[in-house]
């Protein structure tokens, strides 16, 4: 777990203890890993596939972000590139 938390720190200059849900896949697609912070620690959660592969995105320069139905798809193994992209809110100033 101290691997990927300093991957998502030092890789990509995130904060790993954000709240955010990180994903990581291994290179034969079956596994993924989840890692997150519940505000009082670490969770580390692994899911492997039995008969198939986890679709996952081309990579890319950093991390993907992901709306709850194609995190949710991803997660069931299923394509979940068709799925609606999360849409990206602009702040407001009231």
């Amino acid at each position: 777990m101290d691997g990927l938390v300093a991957e998502i720190a030092n890789r990509f200059d995130l904060d790993p203890y954000d709240g955010a849900i990180w994903l990581f896949r291994s290179r034969r697609a079956d596994r993924v890993k989840i890692i997150v912070w519940d505000g009082s620690g670490l969770i580390l959660a692994m899911k492997r596939l039995r008969d198939s592969r986890f679709v996952w995105p081309k990579a890319q320069s950093g991390p993907l972000t992901l709306s709850k139905p194609q995190f949710e798809a991803l997660f069931a193994g299923l394509d979940w590139r068709s799925l609606p992209a999360p849409e990206t809110r602009k702040p407001v100033l009231l």
